[in-house]
């Protein structure tokens, strides 16, 4: 069996928190399966049938550097979560705004507490340690070396200029090369920005789970369309590119929705977006963070995703496919991977309110084509399944650790 410690620098339960929770709970069910089998195969054995031999699961547990919601998710699924406890602030190596004196010194603080990271890892007898952001990249580092185990990185940003500015997505690039024995990236658009020559690399997309989505009612007629957006607030999610496209519809919705919280200063955004609504026709309604989006999807006839600057991945592009929405999305990055156009979804150029007005007008005018294109969503959305990011992700935990077959 090989022993995996995932590390996060932090407990907030975002996109790519979940999408680990979700991880870890795939393989903890792996390793359930393949225990019960393997007592089965001992049993057959033992009246001399013969024990076939397959692939080693994973025993994952998580190490976290703050104590936060995420913890508590993780112990309802019965993953074993650590919290390292510590003083480290994790916003003093924010890109936006940091100079060079204060990320040099939030780095030297990551190596520190990666040292103390180093021993929790040695305590629970890892065979690998997995990286789950840029952050705890560097801790890992230090971790895994005083662990003395390999290191995976499973990226879930865009290691582009457009994120961290040219010079730091050079050198985060050029120490994933360096300390990384493997890269897990969560879509070939995050794989094309990183340096992989000599490594072990794969795509695996944060899946979702095969659980009931609950009912929903058929495509309303136009007069009575309702749109969602689900995503922080924050500018590069392009809330404000919505907004300027409503008054630009021919016909407009009866009503729109934006789910989602702020974080880390944000809330200047979401008072400019709620100035702007107020001087619409269309009722934009405000949730705030909520716990599960998909009661808001599910009541929702169109969800639009329109990120300006190029998605990783775009997970509520396909928690949008399964709630049954008819698609439109960013035409680059991660959900150009997901949506193919006019089939189960619409793209449209990032940054446009005009062509994304267009795209809208379109879908509202048309049930029957928001019909097509949700009833194809649903079933694209089986592609990216849970178990298949499970599957990807155990091959390569085992190529780096050499334990290719045999449950141990």
């Amino acid at each position: 069996m090989t022993r995996a410690v995932f590390l996060s620098h932090t407990a907030a339960p975002s996109g790519a928190e979940l999408a680990t929770l979700r991880l870890l709970s795939a393989l903890e069910r792996n390793t359930k399966r393949t225990g019960e089998r393997h007592v089965a195969a001992s049993a057959g054995a033992a009246v001399g049938g013969g024990a076939v031999e397959e692939a080693a699961p994973v025993r994952a547990s998580m190490l976290l550097t703050e104590h936060g919601p995420l913890v508590e998710l993780l112990r309802a699924r019965g993953i074993p979560v650590t919290v390292c406890g510590n003083d480290f602030d994790s916003r003093s190596l924010t890109i936006a705004g940091s100079g060079p004196l204060r990320l040099i010194g939030g780095a030297f603080e990551l190596i520190r507490l990666g040292r103390r990271l180093g021993e929790y890892v040695r305590a629970e007898n890892a065979d690998v340690l997995v990286a789950q952001s840029t952050k705890a990249l560097l801790m890992g580092a230090v971790a895994a070396r005083r662990a003395r185990v390999p290191l995976v990185w499973q990226v879930h940003d865009r290691i582009a200029s457009e994120y961290f500015g040219t010079v730091l997505a050079v050198l985060l690039r050029t120490l994933g090369w360096i300390v990384a024995r493997g890269v897990v990236a969560n879509s070939h658009a995050t794989l094309a920005t990183l340096w992989t020559r000599g490594r072990v690399a794969a795509v695996a997309y944060p899946g979702v789970e095969d659980t009931a989505t609950g009912e929903r009612a058929p495509q309303r007629a136009p007069a009575d369309t309702r749109i969602v957006l689900v995503a922080r607030l924050t500018p590069w999610k392009g809330h404000h590119i919505l907004l300027r496209a409503l008054p630009l519809l021919r016909r407009p919705p009866a009503a729109v929705t934006l789910v989602g919280g702020t974080f880390f200063g944000e809330e200047d955004y979401r008072r400019e977006l709620e100035r702007a609504a107020a001087e619409l026709t269309v009722p934009v309604a405000f949730t705030g963070h909520v716990d599960d989006p998909g009661p808001y999807l599910r009541a929702a006839d169109i969800a639009v995703h329109c990120s300006v600057t190029a998605e990783p991945f775009g997970q509520v592009v396909v928690e949008a496919m399964r709630a049954g929405c008819a698609v439109v999305a960013t035409d680059a990055g991660g959900p150009t991977e997901i949506v193919r156009h006019d089939i189960d979804g619409l793209l449209v150029a990032p940054g446009d309110p005009a062509a994304l007005a267009a795209a809208v007008d379109r879908l509202v005018a048309d049930p029957a084509l928001r019909t097509r294109l949700a009833d194809a969503g649903a079933r694209r959305c089986r592609d990216f399944s849970i178990e298949e990011t499970a599957r990807v992700v155990t091959a390569l935990l085992h190529a780096v650790t050499g334990n290719e077959v045999g449950a141990r």
